[in-house]
């Protein structure tokens, strides 16, 4: 078989990986159709942001949808993967404004228009990086669907969702307090909002009483938005402060009358029990205000200055005017005293600014009638999430929803579709561009300044991708989409408004199972950082040592819901493991004869390894196939690994090679055979994993598919199951074990040939006809069985197995002092077994709780090892007697 033989000497990624990659695409391997023969199975790509390169957590997040994906895919579904990348709002456009500044630019200098060329310029940039990253990674995706948030058809389907909501009464416009960026100048949403906690303090400040040497001592840790307050509450049962409900104070530095109202909102057992109301600049006191009728004024300017009108404060950063107010209250005498306060800061997840809460006219969405279905859907698992304990956090964001705040101050973006006539005021909500005034006729009109929040539009993203608001073939046949694969740092962001909105706009889930991972830490266990300077860049680590080996470190030892370390050396073991696959496929490619195998396809005249290692590979499939379909990812690619290095190359192929070297016609043809079928079906259960070597490998194999991207998934067979091999081989490796480890303690070298004589309580038959494995394998001139124990030489040294003794006469080439040293460790390791196994047999709790299984192969353990322990005794005696 000629052209199995020229695959490469050396295993290097470089040669092949962009090569492979490319031919898929050119074949269409990963532009699925509808079709109605095939089961549907679709991931849509979460979208990165087009703020940079992507990271560690990109890298195992589109490497847990791959896998997913190119399982389904061989699996006989019609598997879409459909990639793509969010326009980002605030942060896009951070990001631009720091480039132009390198320039000299300013963006309002530039104007909008102009401003948002840039942008699009750096869409472009990125979306390309971005691109390219995900095909290094060797990601499975359909790049003929590719989408952006920005495209025409996703921006169509933005308009067609706003003017729905709006026409249902579930999009407003109102005047309430407003999570406020004073660095990006926009409003947020409390999604958008990460806390952290900051030393600061809390100033008592007296508040006089009008015509009264009375005051209420209230406490801040805002002073300057003293500016805006318009009444101080008390609690309306609290008995020191019931005769002043009523009476009016006198604001300090202000000197502005503001009245005490009596409101259940003040905790009479915090602070002083008085609190100042400041209704434009904190949610709970807007609340107050609303009920008290209280003036509503907002001190602070956009960019987080005071506003004009208070004086030498005015112009000031809050901060600065915060500095200048105590220093003047102190001075007055109204400043009681300052204490220490350590409280948590909401501040802007993008540019981490303390954000100021502030009254603010914006565009909201009512939340409640969404939220309750979406709520429902996950409660009776129409949607599932994995792990089930992360439904947890689902629920306590959407059972405590506020409407979310959907207007952005930006230019980059989803522009908001409203109109206003500047003629007669009248406000028009509507898809497309309006060319007159439906009430005035006027075509003064002027559309909203604002544009949507990112996440918005990212809300549909599993729909608009397919094509709604159309009802495109792809939306009819891949919506609903199967798994969405995610971290648990956004399942309030994006999950749970994708989820309502699928439900709201599609009458339909957006997808059935919601697989959470975490997020990749270094190897000490902290967040990677900009300014800890401990991030990774993937393609760094894929130059260095190959996708196949970053995407085996990122899948195995990861649980779902689990944060994971990545460590170096852990690539460097994937890689190990790559290198040792292709040798071992190397050898196997060089050694089958196609002649051979084709005379003898039929033939099952198999030996006992033969057996076992197809009866292996077969509760591998079941296995690993299982743990996929649990999502249980890495602990199915864990036994791949483990079955492909140690049963077939570390064993199988060892035990083999001498049928291999020898003359016998029709063994060969039957180990040639099985070596060719399980390299084939671990080629396919290793590919979700490590997709590029397995096809690099397989396109030498000779098999019916031009590629195992399209192969079919191996499937489990009964009938193959033989627990008898299984064992058979289990004892033989433990023996082989044993003794290796025997000669290698005595510092025997392989080349130094030793007679093997076996006293076995177990498996004979299988020794039988294991014998030529030990020769090969365990450096036996020859293997014979004795009869009893006794028939042993006095001159032997020995290892003791679950299957029975095995000697070899060994005396004349090893320290007798270093045998018996050897011997009393393993006494003492069997004592420390049999101490253990007696205690547990001894605890009550473990007899009468356990299983009856259980306790008996605890039992059954307890006897085997004082076996053990008897004969090492002996042969500690009988090697003392030779000295």
């Amino acid at each position: 078989m000629e052209e199995n033989k020229n695959i490469s000497k050396t295993y290097d990624p470089k040669e092949f990986e962009e090569r492979l990659y490319n031919n898929w695409v050119e074949k269409g391997y990963f532009t699925p159709k509808a079709d109605e023969n095939k089961k549907p199975y679709t991931i849509i790509m979460p979208p990165p942001n087009i703020t940079g390169q992507l990271h560690l957590g990109h890298a195992l997040d589109d490497t847990l949808q791959d896998f997913l994906i190119r399982v389904k895919r061989m699996q006989g579904y019609s598997a879409l993967y459909l990639p793509g990348e969010d326009h980002a709002s605030i942060a896009t456009e951070v990001k631009v404004e720091k480039e132009l500044l390198k320039e000299g630019l300013n963006k309002k200098e530039m104007g909008r228009e102009a401003f948002l060329e840039r942008v699009w310029d750096w869409a472009d940039q990125y979306r390309n990086r971005i691109r390219n990253q995900v095909k290094k990674l060797g990601v499975s995706c359909d790049f003929t669907r590719e989408r952006f948030t920005m495209d025409e058809k996703l921006n169509e389907a933005v308009r067609e969702v706003f003017v729905k909501l709006y026409e249902e009464g579930l999009i407003y416009k109102g005047n309430r307090i407003t999570n406020w960026c004073p660095k990006c100048q926009t409003a947020l949403s409390d999604a958008e909002i990460e806390y952290e906690e900051q030393n600061g303090h809390f100033w008592h400040v007296k508040y006089p009483v009008k015509d009264s040497e009375e005051w209420l001592e209230i406490a801040t840790t805002r002073p300057e938005t003293m500016l805006g307050d318009t009444a101080v509450a008390v609690h309306p049962e609290d008995d020191r402060y019931k005769h002043l409900v009523g009476k009016t104070l006198i604001l300090p530095l202000v000197n502005r009358e503001i009245p005490i109202v009596a409101d259940d909102y003040v905790d009479r057992e915090f602070g002083t029990g008085a609190v100042k109301i400041t209704p434009a600049h904190d949610p709970n006191d807007f609340g107050v205000g609303k009920r008290h009728n209280l003036p509503e004024i907002i001190v602070l300017d956009e960019d987080g200055t005071i506003k004009e009108g208070y004086g030498k404060y005015s112009g000031m950063d809050r901060y600065e005017a915060r500095k200048a107010m105590v220093e003047d209250l102190k001075a007055q005498g109204y400043l009681v005293k300052i204490k220490e306060h350590a409280h948590n800061v909401g501040c802007h997840d993008r540019c981490g600014t303390t954000v100021e809460p502030m009254l603010s006219k914006q565009w909201y969405v009512k939340m409640k009638p969404l939220a309750e279905p979406a709520i429902e859907a996950v409660r009776n698992d129409k949607i599932k999430f994995v792990p089930k304990r992360f439904d947890k956090i689902y629920f306590n964001w959407m059972e405590n929803i506020q409407d979310w705040c959907i207007s952005r101050q930006l230019w980059w973006g989803h522009r908001i579709p409203v109109w206003y006539c500047k003629d007669c005021g009248e406000v028009i909500v509507a898809k497309e561009e309006p060319t007159k005034c439906p009430k005035c006729q006027s075509n003064n009109l002027e559309q909203d300044k604002d544009v949507l929040d990112t996440w918005f539009s990212s809300a549909l993203w599993p729909f608009s991708t397919l094509g709604w608001p159309e009802n495109s073939e792809d939306l009819k046949y891949f919506y609903p989409t199967s798994t969405l694969v995610t971290g648990y740092d956004i399942i309030f962001f994006w999950v749970a408004r994708m989820i309502f909105s699928g439900l709201h706009n599609m009458d339909d889930i957006p997808f059935e199972n919601v697989l959470i991972h975490g997020i990749v830490r270094d190897s000490q266990g902290r967040k990677m950082s900009k300014s800890l300077g401990n991030g990774v860049d993937p393609l760094e680590v894929i130059d260095k040592y190959g996708a196949d080996a970053l995407r085996f470190m990122l899948i195995t030892g990861n649980a779902a819901g689990n944060d994971i370390r990545f460590y170096e050396e852990k690539v460097e073991s994937a890689r190990n493991f790559a290198n040792k696959m292709w040798n071992a496929s190397r050898f196997v490619l060089m050694n089958l004869d196609k002649e051979l195998m084709e005379k003898y396809k039929e033939c099952k005249d198999y030996t006992i390894a033969d057996r076992w290692i197809i009866s292996r590979l077969n509760n591998l499939v079941k296995e690993v196939t299982e743990n996929i379909d649990k999502f249980e990812l890495g602990m199915a690619s864990q036994k791949v690994y483990e079955f492909m290095w140690n049963e077939f190359c570390d064993w199988y192929i060892e035990l083999v090679k001498p049928v291999l070297y020898g003359e016998d016609e029709k063994a060969k043809g039957v180990v040639f055979n099985v070596l060719h079928k399980v390299l084939v079906t671990g080629l396919k259960l290793l590919h979700p994993v490590m997709p590029f070597i397995t096809e690099e490998i397989y396109t030498h194999l000779d098999t019916q598919d031009e590629s195992i991207t399209i192969s079919q998934w191996p499937q489990y067979d009964e009938t193959l199951q033989d627990k008898e091999a299984e064992d058979s081989i289990e004892y033989i490796i433990e023996a082989i074990t044993a003794l290796r480890n025997v000669r290698a303690q005595m510092n025997v070298p392989p080349s130094k040939k030793a007679k093997v004589m076996a006293y076995v309580t177990e498996g004979k038959e299988a020794f039988d006809e294991g014998r030529i494995y030990f020769e090969k394998l365990a450096s036996a001139s020859e293997f014979v069985f004795l009869n009893s124990k006794e028939e042993a030489p006095e001159n032997a040294v020995s290892a003791v197995t679950k299957s029975g003794e095995f000697y070899m006469p060994l005396l004349d080439l090893v320290d007798v002092e270093k045998e018996l040293e050897r011997l009393n460790k393993e006494k003492d390791k069997l004592q420390k077994e049999i101490t253990r196994v007696e205690k547990k047999l001894s605890n009550e709790k473990f007899v009468s709780k356990a299983p009856e299984k259980v306790v008996n192969e605890e039992k059954e353990k307890g006897e085997k090892y004082k076996e053990m322990y008897n004969s090492v005794l002996e042969r500690i005696e009988s090697l003392g007697n030779m000295k």
